[in-house]
């Protein structure tokens, strides 16, 4: 995988570049990814994982088990 959230499956989106003349190019905005590591404490281990910034204040929010299983209803992983 690359560039993709495997929590929310975000991706890169398109925009372009505005120079002082107005003058539009194309370029990618990335999607803040970061390699983390979570104690997943109902199957006793530890899982490493692609998330975005936005998915670890999810993470921290609702609890890794159940933000593993929405992404799992929506295919995610």
């Amino acid at each position: 995988m690359s560039r993709i959230c495997q929590i929310t499956g975000k991706t890169a989106q398109n925009g372009n570049n505005v120079s002082h003349s107005k003058r539009r190019t194309k370029r990618l905005f990335n999607v803040n990814l970061q390699k983390k590591k979570f104690f997943w404490p109902e199957q006793n281990c530890w899982i490493e994982m692609k998330v975005s910034a936005q998915a670890i204040r999810t993470i921290n929010k609702k609890g890794l088990n159940a933000v593993l299983l929405e992404a799992n209803k929506k295919g995610l992983i």
